[in-house]
């Protein structure tokens, strides 16, 4: 029996499409299935969805659902992370704080303020995971969708390197899916090659049958000023690579676009746009549970195609596939720091998971990651050597940020945004160092 286990199954929206894509294997031999979240009333929910999909898809299965992290872990053989500490409340407090600076963001869940302290509150969670997972079920694979990805990636790799994790993210399947519609090319039949890191990786290549589909993708740029108010599309024109996340997550981690109100017009930019993305999904979930206990909720119908539940296949059944991870870096792309997290492509099989080597990305590309790097690397070093400055330094670092303020500024930002984080923050790093 394989064993999989839905940590912060309460995200309800995000586990009701994997146990679809999961459920849709028919030649997955038997499974358990075991939900865990601190909160009553969405463990409740996910367990239901858990029933609901197997009579949906006409599969039989184990369904657990435990408070206990430990006793959720034992015997598992893939723990599929999409816990999110601090929730819708902690989301307003990585928008508001900065907004009061004049430091304006719209995901805020990866790099800049929003991203720092996102990484700084998950990371005592991911320690306590991972502690549990080395002591109830070494063997298993971690399948990481929290954000923000780099910098928990990395943090597992300082603290935990015995941990088989795999960082899992959608957004270069999306990006080829989206483009490939934007240039009239079947999506499975092109052949292409991505690299970088996670929300920052580049189309390094894109063909269709030996056609460079960036020759299509030329044409109507040019031929469309709409198109062009785009932020990644603009990225694109100037490195000559097309970035693999949105232009709203994109905008975030270089210092060109957010702190100037012209281009945030021309750009179309949405300033706080995951705030009420947010508030969607607390609502997404009420909504799920009242529809999950009257009867009236429905599957899902759309395939997700979400990474983990093919890894899990894959390494299963022994179907060889090629998708793409976050991993450390240990010679897979030359021109980024040697054990950075970055994703690249990795063959899954039953053997596990090899990463496969890119080469050096593109000299300009390979500098914007590094500047990305830089900011993970203190954010997680501040974590792990316990220095409440270096997430001060981040913060110089970050691109948005240090556009946007000059370091006494940024100075007090970060003491404010360690105040108002205080509870969810380790001990050592809550300290205000004022102006230096």
């Amino acid at each position: 029996m394989t064993t999989i286990v839905f940590m912060g199954a309460g995200s309800a929206e995000f586990t009701r499409q994997l146990l679809r894509d999961l459920l849709t294997f028919d030649d997955l031999p038997g499974l358990e299935l075991v939900m865990h979240d601190i909160d009553r009333d969405r463990l409740a929910l996910a367990e239901q969805l858990a029933h609901i999909s197997l009579r949906h898809h006409g599969r039989e299965a184990v369904v657990r659902a435990t408070a206990d992290r430990r006793e959720a872990l034992a015997g598992a053989d893939f723990v599929i992370n999409t816990v999110n500490i601090g929730g819708h409340a902690a989301t307003l407090t990585d928008f508001d704080v900065p907004e009061s600076f004049g430091v304006r963001q719209t995901i805020a869940d990866t790099l800049g303020v929003g991203g720092v302290f996102r990484g700084l509150r998950t990371f005592p969670f991911l320690d306590a995971l991972a502690r549990d997972i080395t002591e109830v079920c070494p063997d298993a694979w971690l399948l990481n969708y929290t954000n923000p990805m780099a910098m928990n990636i990395g943090y597992l790799a300082a603290t935990h390197p015995g941990v088989k994790v795999l960082g899992l993210c959608h957004s270069v399947y999306w990006t080829l899916v989206d483009l490939c519609e934007l240039v009239g090319a079947p999506f499975e039949e092109i052949d292409f090659r991505s690299a970088g890191v996670n929300h920052q990786a580049w189309i390094l290549s894109w063909e269709l049958a030996g056609e460079n589909l960036y020759d299509r993708l030329d044409k109507l740029v040019a031929d469309d000023p709409d198109l062009r108010r785009r932020v990644r599309v603009d990225m694109y024109r100037r490195l000559g690579y097309y970035p693999t996340e949105t232009s709203e997550h994109s905008s975030e981690y270089v210092p060109w676009y957010l702190h100037d109100d012209a281009e945030i017009e021309r750009l179309r930019l949405p300033i706080r746009d995951y705030v009420g993305i947010s508030a969607a999904n607390v609502e997404e979930t009420t909504r799920l549970i009242a529809e999950a206990a009257t009867g009236e909720y429905v599957e899902p119908e759309e395939d997700a195609a979400e990474y983990a539940p093919q890894v899990i296949h894959s390494m299963v059944t022994g179907r060889r596939r090629e998708i793409q991870a976050n991993v450390v870096n240990h010679g897979l792309i030359d021109n980024l720091p040697h054990g950075a997290p970055i994703e690249a492509p990795c063959v899954i099989d039953a053997d596990g998971a090899h990463p496969v080597a890119v080469g050096a990305l593109p000299a300009q590309c390979a500098a914007l990651n590094r500047t990305f790097l830089s900011v993970v690397d203190l954010t997680v070093r501040a974590a792990t050597e316990l220095r409440p400055e270096h997430i001060r330094h981040a913060l110089m670092v970050d691109p948005n940020t240090s556009a946007t303020l000059d370091v006494h500024a940024i100075w007090a930002l970060a003491d404010a945004m360690v105040a108002a984080h205080e509870p969810l923050l380790p001990t050592e790093l809550r300290a205000r160092l004022g102006a230096p």
